[in-house]
């Protein structure tokens, strides 16, 4: 159900850039051609199929690797009909303790969808501002802070000692800071 969900999602932004970014309805890529700035050739439309429109590698990736992390695409490289339209897509499968490094995507803006409430966070460590926009599936998100969650409660300190490796005189401050005891 997800996958059709993905498809139907890129056919709408497929419809909706195509016709309201240039008259041609679609620019499948040519990779017989280089890549330009603008993007690959255009194919000859007699050779176009549906398959150059879908793509089914947005599977669980293979996470047995350094980081735990499995990462598929559909990449212009897996959907030829993305080429023009400024858009792609990942998937991101994280095993236990899986970690994605540090990253910046220079060339791309990046939305992440996180589908099973994975706890996360973000850090701008760049000295300017940052602006980041969020999607939810829901019309009435909610939101928990784990430092809350952890130290404004009667949780014994010893219980949250074993389970964040923090030392007790920190989990106190915290605490106190929190308005949380125990």
């Amino acid at each position: 159900m997800k996958m059709i969900c993905i498809f139907i999602f890129i056919f709408y932004l497929l419809s909706y850039t195509s016709h309201a970014v240039s008259t041609n309805d679609f620019c499948v890529a040519d990779f017989m051609f280089p890549n330009t700035p603008s993007g690959y050739p255009c194919m000859s439309e007699t050779n176009v199929t549906a398959d150059h429109f879908a793509s089914s590698t947005l599977v669980a990736g293979d996470t047995n690797n350094f980081f735990n992390l499995g990462f598929t695409t559909a990449f212009l490289k897996d959907i030829p009909g993305l080429n023009g339209l400024g858009i792609s897509a990942g998937r991101i499968d994280f095993d236990i303790n899986g970690t994605l490094p540090m990253h910046i995507h220079p060339d791309a803006s990046e939305l992440i969808i996180v589908a099973q409430g994975l706890l996360h966070y973000q850090v701008n460590t760049a000295p300017t501002k940052a602006i980041v926009y969020a999607v939810y599936g829901s019309e009435n998100p909610s939101i928990q802070f784990l430092v809350t969650l952890l130290f404004r409660n009667n949780l014994p300190t010893p219980i949250i000692e074993k389970t964040t490796l923090l030392d007790a005189s920190q989990i106190k401050k915290l605490k106190a800071q929190l308005g949380g005891s125990g």
